[in-house]
């Protein structure tokens, strides 16, 4: 405080004149533009000072627990507050929050520093994934129990493109496929996406963008051998339950994926024409596909199965569930015990496919003709998915050099 007592050797008004040349002086710098505000702290208020070039108003509050709550209200903006262990670290997030008002680029970030990675996920398997495919759902369910393990604890807000990649690594250290850490890291990339554009979590930046993906990998080149189809055909011909062998010998003449054919209902199949319509497909487009004679009395005997319950319309049924629904027939078990007995455990269902694929192609059907039948929508994916024999390709070498 400056007190107007005058100066030793001088009248009382010249001391006066000269605390007001000060005064003068240290207006420009001390005095411009401040206007005296209150901070309240829970035993009392001490004065400050605020610029006058702004109108948001902060308070501080000293807690119970010995820690500093910062307050932040501003016109046109939600009052946004935050608690602290020591004063100068709320007052420096107070002056940060009102900088980022002035220029119109503060964003809420409570919900996401809240928000657990956990409870996030949950929601998102609650409302987002049951608007997927069942076969997406179950992925996704399994993927996020890996994700859950190791981001669970954090808040949104925690999780960095740091942290994404020491998880990508981890899994590559544990020997994960590519394409499987590719899908946990596609389906961390939707929650965050679905966080900043839906949820409103005050989210500017999706961690999983700024880090490096796994390469897709060449993708599989398992063929079924003449002899393997045997061996196979003749143990699922032999299971408890004749759905199983009619399921296999569909995919391997048709090309058709596993949940179009346990999804495929009687009234989808016009034995006359010898045609299969689907309506529910992976790319979600309808396709029509043509029966072989071999398919064809196959779906005729599937059809007219005796032991189906005239409450169902699936070709291939499973038992009832605890809602009383019957869901198309579920074989993984059986098809597993039946590879192990076979010695053919690196065989996968879709490989069946992948072969179904390839015949078309060794048939002399044309891509066009092939992408009509398996539903490929691109050439491209096509391509992936189509191997021919080598020794076939000998053969047909051979024909042309005889030709010549």
């Amino acid at each position: 405080m400056i007190c107007n007592h005058g100066v030793a050797g001088s009248s009382p008004a010249a001391g006066t004149n000269k605390i007001k040349g000060l005064r003068e002086i240290a207006q420009p710098f001390f005095f411009q533009k401040r206007r005296k505000v209150q901070f309240r702290y829970s035993w009392g208020t001490i004065p400050a000072y605020k610029q006058h070039d702004t109108d948001a108003m902060a308070t501080f509050v000293k807690t119970k627990s010995d820690t500093w709550k910062a307050l932040v209200r501003k016109q046109g903006w939600p009052t946004v507050s935050k608690t602290f262990r020591i004063k100068r670290d709320a007052m420096d997030w107070a002056r940060s929050t009102e900088d980022e008002m002035v220029r119109g680029t503060f964003i809420l970030r409570t919900q996401s520093e809240r928000i657990t990675f956990s409870k996030a996920i949950n929601r998102y398997l609650a409302e987002i994934s049951p608007t997927k495919k069942p076969q997406t759902q179950k992925s996704e369910q399994v993927s996020a129990r890996h994700l859950t393990s190791f981001f669970g604890k954090y808040s949104l807000a925690a999780i960095s493109s740091e942290l994404v990649a020491a998880y990508r690594d981890k899994r590559i250290a544990d020997g994960l496929a590519n394409n499987t850490i590719r899908i946990e890291l596609a389906l961390l990339s939707h929650l965050y996406t679905t966080a900043i554009r839906e949820w409103g979590m005050g989210l500017t930046v999706n961690p999983v963008s700024n880090i490096r993906k796994p390469s897709p990998g060449a993708g599989r080149n398992r063929r079924l051998a003449i002899h393997e189809q045997e061996k196979l055909l003749a143990a699922v011909d032999a299971h408890s339950n004749p759905m199983l062998g009619w399921i296999v010998r569909i995919a391997i003449e048709t090309g058709m994926r596993q949940s179009e054919i346990t999804g495929i209902r009687c009234s989808q199949v016009d034995l006359e024409r010898r045609l299969a319509r689907l309506a529910d497909t992976k790319n979600n487009t309808s396709r029509i596909v043509p029966l072989t004679r071999a398919a064809t009395d196959v779906f005729k005997i599937a059809i007219a199965n005796p032991t189906r319950p005239a409450e169902t319309d699936l070709v291939f049924f499973g038992e009832p569930g605890r809602d009383g629904k019957r869901r198309p027939y579920e074989f993984k078990k059986a098809w597993g015990d039946i590879k192990k007995n076979l010695g053919i455990e690196d065989l996968r269902f879709h490989d069946l496919r992948h072969e179904a694929v390839s015949r078309l192609v060794e048939a002399g059907l044309s891509d066009q003709e092939v992408a009509s039948i398996s539903g490929h929508k691109s050439m491209q994916m096509l391509r992936r998915y189509t191997h021919l024999r080598a020794e076939d390709l000998v053969e047909k070498l051979d024909r042309i050099s005889d030709r010549q």
